[in-house]
């Protein structure tokens, strides 16, 4: 009997390595079966960013992603950070359409108590490729009812 996971499908993403990314790992799975590739900080060696809490700065990968017809790109935040330092993503999970092609920006916030650093190739995010469903809309005058009905936030307990 074979325990193994079954092997999740593969699609080709490529990418562009800007000139100040020059350096820099390409993005990685850093586990066998880990569902984002880690997104570095593409700054300038010399040039830390300082985010002081409550702030927030448009950090630079270094990368522009050509997506494959029919997925997007979510930058997420990586929970490390969060859970140590009150650092995340601020618009969480930003999307990267399939048709933008300019750099990916990582939109961090520091939400902890102290200045957070950030320096050239720190992990910063998450890149994850999803697939998209596209939709139709249909209007109609009122919509089917269902067990929970118009209850809003809290309703089911």
């Amino acid at each position: 009997m074979n325990d193994a996971a079954p092997q999740a499908a593969r699609t080709k993403l490529r990418l562009q390595q800007l000139p100040h990314g020059t350096g820099l790992p390409l993005p990685a799975y850093h586990s066998h079966d880990a569902a984002g590739l880690d997104l570095l900080a593409a700054l300038p060696q010399a040039e830390p960013l300082k985010l002081a809490p409550g702030s927030r700065a448009l950090v630079p990968t270094g990368l522009v992603l050509e997506i494959p017809p029919g997925y997007e790109g979510q930058v997420r935040p990586r929970s490390g950070l969060a859970l140590k330092h009150g650092v995340t993503v601020l618009n969480a999970p930003g999307t990267i359409d399939v048709d933008y092609r300019g750099e990916v920006m990582v939109l961090l916030v520091n939400l902890g108590p102290e200045n957070f650093i950030v320096m050239r190739g720190d992990r910063i995010a998450q890149l994850v490729i999803a697939p998209v469903t596209r939709v139709d809309i249909e209007l109609v005058e009122e919509t089917s009812g269902s067990q929970r009905g118009r209850g809003g936030f809290g309703s089911t307990g």
